[in-house]
């Protein structure tokens, strides 16, 4: 008798940022029939945007992957609908695709979900509003510190570090933001076996990030 195969996993990879050369080899050291949640910041701050964007939209269009909107997808689209130049200018993906670019990706940024849900487990990009339980884009400490594991496990990225961290109610809200655009890795995260892969971001970090203790 053949066994039944096991279902497919997901993989949550963190905060991307144009790293389009870790997200390649990233993503071949993943099984081909698991699928892949993006969690958002896809865009900003790295060497090869749009790169990395035709990358991950070439996936979502192949069924196999799904891109959350990050805050810096949503400040990106906030400044192309108002026409903030002054803004827009000092914005590396504007910069690097110029408007036309950025304007031939708006609608399918506006697109883009707030959450993935799993089987006892969500990826968002950052977290949750405690006062209304819904996704939010920039939260940190408020969340962390008032969840209390109704959604389950919490796969979020947002906040960089060193590696993949668990934190909060029973451990149950998991960092994977591992800085690959500030010469860490990045990580993706399989909610379901807690196994972890990465790649290494680009030898020269594009920014230095915030120490920890700092971020609120």
């Amino acid at each position: 008798m053949t066994p039944l195969s096991s279902p497919p996993h997901h993989w949550v990879i963190g905060d991307i940022h144009g790293c389009a050369e870790a997200l390649t080899t990233l993503v071949a050291k993943l099984p081909a029939s698991d699928r892949l949640i993006f969690c958002g910041d896809l865009i900003n701050r790295g060497p090869h945007i749009e790169t990395a964007m035709d990358l991950a939209w070439e996936l979502v269009e192949r069924g196999r992957a799904v891109w959350l909107r990050g805050n810096h997808e949503a400040a990106l689209l906030t400044d192309l609908r108002r026409g903030d130049w002054r803004t827009l200018v000092g914005c590396d993906t504007y910069r690097q695709l110029g408007d036309q670019g950025c304007r031939a990706w708006q609608e399918r940024l506006e697109g883009l979900p707030l959450a993935y849900w799993g089987d006892g487990w969500v990826a968002t990009h950052a977290g949750f509003d405690p006062l209304t339980w819904r996704p939010h884009l920039s939260i940190r400490l408020a969340f962390w510190q008032a969840y209390d594991g109704r959604f389950g496990t919490v796969v979020v990225g947002h906040t960089p570090g060193p590696g993949v961290r668990r934190i909060g109610y029973g451990e149950s809200i998991v960092l994977i933001d591992t800085g690959a655009c500030y010469g860490g890795q990045l990580t993706a995260y399989c909610p379901e076996t807690g196994r972890t892969e990465k790649a290494d971001g680009p030898r020269v970090p594009s920014f230095r990030p915030r120490r920890l203790s700092a971020i609120r």
